[in-house]
């Protein structure tokens, strides 16, 4: 068992940052690939970014290459989300989640747990 709990959201304005932060507890950490999430009302949750168990490989949503960075501390036991450049469409509630297994990180069903999500609003 994974108890995910986010951090970090908030408002800001139009090409202002946030970093989330999502903190972890139970069982190891660091054996689980992890990712973002996100969803806006009205529609479905949306993957924006994923990291496997060592930090090493990183995948991202096309339109938030080059503005979000995912990274992890496995010794704080912590994933991170650093959005930078964040536009009105980033507004969301986003989530983190942990995967066992399965290396298809861009979909929802491949992820064990969940987090409560943090809201992000961006005005424009």
């Amino acid at each position: 068992q994974v108890h995910l709990v986010e951090s970090g959201g908030g408002l800001v304005q139009a090409g202002g940052s946030l970093r989330l932060s999502c903190a972890a507890s139970g069982r190891s950490f660091s054996s689980y690939n992890m990712g973002w999430f996100r969803q806006a009302p009205g529609k479905e949750r949306e993957f924006v970014a994923a990291i496997n168990w060592s930090g090493g490989n990183t995948y991202y949503l096309d339109s938030v290459k080059g503005r979000f960075t995912i990274s992890r501390d496995n010794a704080k036991n912590t994933l991170y989300l650093q959005m930078n450049s964040l536009k009105p469409e980033d507004t969301a509630v986003y989530y983190c989640a942990a995967a066992g297994k399965g290396q298809r990180l861009s979909l929802p069903t491949t992820y064990d747990y969940w987090g409560q999500g943090t809201q992000v609003t961006v005005s424009s």
